[in-house]
């Protein structure tokens, strides 16, 4: 009888996985990728099978023993012992072959830790020995195992399993500039197998199963973006409506393969995944959620669902941007997301919503997707006509985007607010005071969370008794997740007077309606977008009605006008009207009058594509990018010194709703310590945290640690 189960795939740690099993599991979701890339199966299933096989000789199996102490020096990469078989594959597949085995850990040059096969035959006189060394002894026991699989085997002698190294050394110094697709689908399919640790049986059925999207051809004359056809036969969509319009619905019924969503914030993601799951409850689709979070979202599913959620196949996947970013940049990983991306439909909501780098990696992705085949489509309520004419450009012309804009007529409709310009927050005490005696539910936002903490402060006590709550991107994921659900289902819908207190997290996608709008001044798009949480509902009854909107005079000095630009700042206040409806139709202008042009930043040189072409070599990834690096994204995370303990012994799910997301340019200087477990987190003094407030960045200072408390 066939066994082999003393050979395992991974530390015994990770419980007892064959390597058997593993390849088997391994090769099961390769034909899959394979399928869904409209690449050859059979070669799928050899290069999985294949991938893994060094990993029968003793000197990778005595490194899973939980004893083992590695000696210094020592070198042993499975992949590489895996090559000396190559010559099992028709010599048209092996380079099909080869890209799945040699690259699926490291780069094969430039690797960041030198282990790549270039790497180490540069640096290392006796590559080929170190790995072979046993051979004879183990190679009979993998020929058994490719027998099993069905292999046509032979015996290799140690004298053709060098010519093999050879080879493919010499093959891999021939590789050209781009990517590789088979190295994409095999760390896929790996990654995949290697998490369900033996049960992949339980997911193959939720792979690759293309979205009923029918509901969201659903028509109501509340939402005229619904009376319009979405089968248009370009490739691409460009739509421009308020919100509220139906973009959402559009979108998404212009859709033909799988998709993935991206949306600006993780609390406009959260939002949609709830709204797009309820949507498509009825039918097969695998709805997916990507960010740092997204297991406190699925908090109580199987595993295996929990496990899918940042893996290959999902019928819809919903996202930020940056999580996209690796295709600019070439990182780790990038080619497994096109080998996802492939066939897939991408839908780019808002993304007029960033920084000036950041705007510049999306407007890079939406290039390389169109280059990768897939179709684009781009919502916007709020977008200069300049941006739109760039995005216009990337995707082909007009001869290949479909657009689609609503008439003023229909615009009219949109009319809801009245702004009112007002110079500072102590002018407005008296119409907070009437919105809670005629029982309002009111919506502050600051630009900054320093900000939104002290209004909320003062808030809080003058009016002691009134419900309220402060949401910002500061607070533990867990709380910030509890929050979320407590503003969309309770404040949302209060009978009782309230009081939120946010910041632009607000801003996008999230379906809430208050009556009345305090904000500090942000660039026109983005306050458009924050005035859209007034007054959302849209009835026969609503329709013609209007609720005030006040808008705070900007700051006097660049430094209070972070992370703004001042000047934007001033020209967006300056172009609102003051006591007067703000109307639909002139909102294209408002926009244009704040951004005339665009100065479109240049990270070309950062970037691995360029004018249509790839600018790194195949095989190859790079480390992570200093450019991604300093944008202002929840990019590390901190925990409090007296959750350690807690974070230590949790799972993934308990770690992940202790961590506070933070920005690496706020926390990386400030000299604290850092974990060496998980996410490896800062370790924030307790002081630097308040239940109500969140963060507060003035004491995530080594001087306000606990001495009594022990870290890690």
């Amino acid at each position: 009888m066939f066994t082999f189960d003393h050979l395992l795939a991974k530390s015994e740690k990770y419980g007892k996985l064959t390597l058997v099993q593993h390849l088997s599991d391994v090769a099961s979701i390769a034909r899959m990728v394979a399928k869904s890339m409209q690449l050859d199966e059979e070669i799928a299933f050899k290069g999985a099978i294949l991938h893994d096989i060094g990993k029968t000789s003793d000197q990778f199996q005595k490194t899973l023993d939980k004893n083992f102490h590695r000696p210094p020096g020592y070198i042993f990469r499975h992949e590489i012992a895996s090559l000396f078989f190559i010559s099992l594959i028709e010599g048209k597949d092996k380079p099909a072959i080869i890209d799945m085995i040699v690259a699926h850990h490291k780069s094969i040059l430039n690797d960041n830790r030198s282990l790549g096969l270039l790497d180490m035959t540069d640096n290392m006189t006796d590559c080929f020995e170190k790995h072979a060394i046993g051979f004879s002894l183990w190679s009979p026991i993998a020929m058994e195992i490719l027998s099993h699989f069905g292999f046509p085997v032979k015996s290799i002698s140690e004298q053709e399993a060098r010519q093999n190294f050879e080879f493919v050394v010499e093959y891999c110094e021939s590789k050209r500039y781009g990517y590789s697709k088979w190295k994409g689908l095999l760390i896929a399919a790996d990654h995949l197998a290697s998490a369900m640790e033996g049960s992949v049986d339980k997911i193959l059925d939720k792979l690759f199963i293309k979205p009923d999207l029918d509901f969201y051809k659903r028509q109501t004359a509340l939402y005229p973006l619904s009376m319009i056809p979405g089968d248009n036969e370009s490739r691409f969509t460009l739509v421009k409506a308020p919100t509220g319009a139906g973009k959402t619905d559009f979108l998404l019924k212009r859709c033909a393969g799988r998709v993935f969503y991206t949306l600006p914030f993780q609390a406009s993601i959260n939002a949609m995944y709830e709204r797009i799951k309820l949507d498509l409850a009825n039918t097969a689709s695998q709805i997916h959620l990507l960010h740092a979070s997204s297991s406190l979202k699925i908090e109580g599913k199987e595993i295996e669902e929990k496990i899918l959620q940042k893996h290959i196949g999902a019928s819809v996947k919903i996202l930020t941007p940056h999580q996209l970013a690796a295709l600019v940049f070439g990182t780790k990983g990038y080619e497994a997301l096109i080998a996802d991306l492939t066939g897939c439909d991408v839908i780019l909501d808002e993304i007029h919503t960033y920084s000036e780098i950041t705007q510049a990696i999306v407007l890079k992705i939406v290039d390389i997707i169109c280059s990768l085949g897939c179709r684009v489509h781009i919502g916007t309520a709020t977008m200069p006509t300049v941006l739109y004419n760039r995005l216009l450009e990337i995707m082909g012309g007009e001869k290949d985007v479909y657009q689609v804009a609503l008439p003023d007529d229909v615009l009219d409709t949109f009319d809801r607010h009245i702004v009112f310009k007002v110079s500072k927050m102590e002018n407005l005490e008296e119409i907070i005071d009437h919105a809670i005696h005629d029982n309002k539910k009111l919506l502050i936002v600051a630009n900054r969370v320093v900000n939104a903490q002290e209004i909320f402060k003062k808030i809080s006590a003058k009016y002691p008794d009134i419900e309220k709550m402060l949401i910002h991107s500061r607070f533990k994921r867990g709380e910030r997740s509890n929050l979320e659900l407590k503003l969309k289902e309770q404040y949302n819908n209060s009978p009782h007077p309230c009081i939120v207190v946010a910041t632009q997290v607000v801003e996008v996608s999230l379906d809430i309606s208050f009556d009345i709008m305090i904000t500090e001044t942000a660039p026109i798009d983005s306050l458009i977008q924050r005035f859209g949480r007034i007054n959302r509902k849209r009835t026969t009854s609503t329709i013609g009605t209007f609720k005030p909107v006040y808008v705070l005079a900007p700051p006097e000095n660049e430094r209070d006008a972070l992370p703004y630009n001042m000047d934007i700042l001033k020209k967006s206040y300056e172009v609102l009207p003051d006591g007067f409806v703000l109307h639909e139709r002139d909102v294209q202008r408002l926009v244009d009058f704040v951004y005339p042009e665009i100065a479109f930043t240049n990270i070309d040189l950062n970037t691995v594509f360029n004018n249509g072409k790839w600018r790194i070599k195949e095989l190859c990834h790079h480390a992570r990018s200093a450019l991604l690096e300093i944008l202002d994204i929840d990019s590390v995370a901190g925990v409090l010194e007296s959750d350690m303990a807690a974070y230590e012994r949790g799972k993934h799910e308990e770690q992940s709703a202790l961590e506070i997301p933070l920005s690496y340019r706020s926390i990386a200087f400030n000299q604290l310590t850092i974990a060496t477990i998980s996410n490896k987190p800062y370790i924030i003094p307790d002081k630097a945290y308040d239940n109500e407030l969140g963060y507060l960045s003035l004491f995530a200072k080594p001087e306000y640690y606990d001495v009594t408390l022990r870290f890690l």
